[in-house]
């Protein structure tokens, strides 16, 4: 069998035990892919992080800390952000349309206090999971946060001792039950999940429109108060929406541009007005030809004199 590479590029290849399962009952070893964490716009925690390929499945937070102790002890691990588990609610999700429009606008600081609070109202607004266990896409990524540079480093050193020892970690060693089976018992809580009571239900709906309605009535305060407000140069600015809603901010942009491109065209207008600007104009229409004309004579003077010197071999 052919001795398998410690790493590829940049990155060290980290060989893992997957434990037997009774659908698959026999050992394999799956390898995940880590290198030195460089996004393409840095972050103040790039030294102290590892960009890690190649996942199972299965991965959780839990297996990569359990991975991460288990290479260089605990205490090091601090946080992963595996791909795809990034909150899937956006804000436009429950946001009225004038309030999207008028996002932009808005400046005003909120205290801690309505953050929490509008996060927990944001919350309540989402319909129950139907799903116990998320699972990640074939080869994932994640990016795993360790405590400082040095762990980094005795990471890196702790996979490129595998290379020689051949006692690869066992992945979900020491998870246990701190997270939900998958299989059969998985999809049958999906299954129970998928039909949950009609008032958890209710009270969902109900707090969906409570925050949709807060943020409209927002939006109509916000709106209010720019129709008031004077821009830069101390102008109030006359729109179209009657007393509602201040106009569009791309028709605002396309009246700009319009405006724009007028005064462009009338500056154009003006270059060959005066009778100076054409005589001008015209003088260096005159100069230009001369020069040209001058140019092309060396040309052609120079072919001639290149063309006398060739004598055919006889």
């Amino acid at each position: 069998m052919p001795h398998a590479s410690a790493t590829i590029g940049d990155f060290s290849v980290l060989p893992l035990s997957i434990p037997p399962l009774p659908s698959f009952p026999k050992p394999v070893v799956h390898h995940i892919y880590v290198r030195r964490n460089a996004p393409k716009i840095a972050t103040p925690n790039d030294s102290r992080s590892l960009f890690v390929t190649n996942l199972p499945v299965d991965s959780t937070q839990l297996h990569l800390r359990s991975l991460v102790t288990s290479l260089v002890g605990a205490g090091r691990f601090e946080n992963a952000e595996l791909e795809g588990n990034a909150q899937q609610l956006q804000p436009s999700d429950a946001e009225p349309a004038q309030a999207a429009r008028l996002a932009a606008h808005t400046k005003k600081r909120k205290r801690p206090d309505d953050d929490g609070e509008r996060a927990r109202e944001e919350d309540a607004s989402r319909l129950p999971e139907t799903w116990s266990r998320s699972l990640g896409k074939s080869g994932g990524t994640a990016v795993i946060l360790l405590a400082d540079d040095k762990s980094v480093e005795l990471v890196l050193k702790a996979i490129a001792k595998l290379a020689k020892s051949k006692k690869y970690p066992v992945w979900g060693d020491k998870v246990g039950d701190r997270v939900p089976p998958l299989g059969q018992q998985w999809l049958k809580a999906h299954n129970r999940l998928s039909y949950p009571d009609k008032a958890a239900v209710q009270e969902s709906i109900d707090a969906f429109f409570t925050v949709y309605d807060r943020k409209e009535q927002e939006a109509a305060e916000l709106a209010k108060r720019l129709r008031n407000e004077p821009d830069e140069d101390g102008f109030v600015t006359v729109t179209r929406g009657g007393r509602n809603a201040p106009a569009r901010q791309d028709e605002a942009e396309e009246a700009r541009r319009k405006m724009a491109d007028k005064e462009a065209k009338k500056k154009e207008e003006l270059d060959n007005f005066y009778r100076f600007q054409l005589r001008d104009r015209k003088k260096a229409e005159q100069a230009d030809l001369v020069r040209r004309f001058d140019e092309d004579r060396k040309k052609v003077a120079a072919m001639r004199e290149k063309r006398a010197k060739f004598r055919p071999e006889t």
